[in-house]
């Protein structure tokens, strides 16, 4: 681990294995979750939406957290516990508790433009669960923004411990840190993870290093350690695959890119449907690439 917050380091958003038939695969994502720290990642988030966890059964949804534990322990997992009401997150922010788990991931209230005095009831209503939160700012998705103020005053109020930020907006960086300098920043988009890495980010919840982990990791390593000859070169290479994880196909895009590596990526569950050839032969182009180049 990068220190003793599960939160620091490369988290994996993982993508989750389905069976022909749509059932989960739970041997197999236990075996994903181990391959991902074997191969350098420092933890993972499940039931992001990478893991497709709004068309998951509540009973899927809690094995897979459980799941993951098993798999890798329960300081290296920080499940994400978003609902459409307060007390279903805190209830998922509960089952991370008992499962074990180190942190837990919380969108803000989704199923409405909420305000911002709704923003921090909902926080405060799962902070109660006892684990630490990580916020996730995702206004592109969700149309609630958590703009640096609001974050420094959930912070300031206890409510958060660090925001995977997936704005696009790197300017927040430098602003979240004035207003809460003691906030960790955690780059939530991966084609942006240079630019928040030199900005002064703790975290990565990354998308591609479910197919591409060990240089991920380095990616990483590299940017927020200051070698930014070795993270520029990476960058480069990894960008036209990483910018994938801000499209709409995300989960597609990167399922197809484990199947290409040799991994397991396999379907997705409905309303999400499958590439167009197109979109996929682009995928698996860059993917070829990258592997070419020995990131594989």
């Amino acid at each position: 681990m990068t220190d003793h917050r599960p939160w620091h380091g490369v988290l994996v958003a993982t993508a989750l294995p389905l069976n022909d038939d749509l059932t989960v695969d739970y041997g197999r994502y236990a075996e994903h979750c181990a391959w991902l720290v074997d191969n350098g990642c420092d933890g993972v988030v499940p039931n992001g939406s990478l893991g497709e966890y709004q068309v998951l059964t509540p009973e899927e949804r809690a094995k897979v957290v459980e799941t993951a534990v098993a798999a890798v322990g329960g300081q290296r997992v920080m499940p994400g516990v978003a609902a459409y009401g307060s007390a279903e997150a805190r209830c998922w922010a509960e089952q991370a508790r008992e499962a074990g788990c180190g942190a837990v991931m919380l969108l803000p209230p989704n199923a409405y433009r909420a305000d911002e005095r709704s923003v921090l009831a909902h926080y405060a209503e799962v902070a109660k669960a006892g684990l630490p939160v990580v916020a996730y700012n995702n206004p592109v998705d969700t149309k609630v923004d958590l703009l640096p103020e609001l974050l420094a005053r959930l912070h300031g109020e206890g409510l958060v411990h660090g925001v995977k930020e997936f704005s696009g907006d790197v300017r927040r960086a430098y602003r979240i840190a004035e207003l809460a300098p003691e906030l960790d920043l955690l780059i939530g988009a991966d084609d942006v993870l240079l630019e928040l890495a030199i900005a002064g980010a703790k975290g990565w919840v990354a998308g591609y290093p479910n197919a591409l982990p060990a240089a991920g990791a380095e990616l990483f390593r590299a940017a927020t350690g200051g070698d930014l000859a070795t993270a520029a070169r990476l960058y480069r290479q990894l960008h036209p695959l990483l910018r994938w994880d801000s499209r709409t196909e995300f989960v597609q895009a990167i399922k197809v890119s484990m199947d290409v590596v040799g991994r397991y990526g396999g379907p997705v569950r409905p309303p999400r449907v499958p590439l167009l050839p197109e979109q996929e032969a682009t995928v698996r182009a860059a993917t070829e690439k990258a592997v070419a180049a020995g990131l594989a």
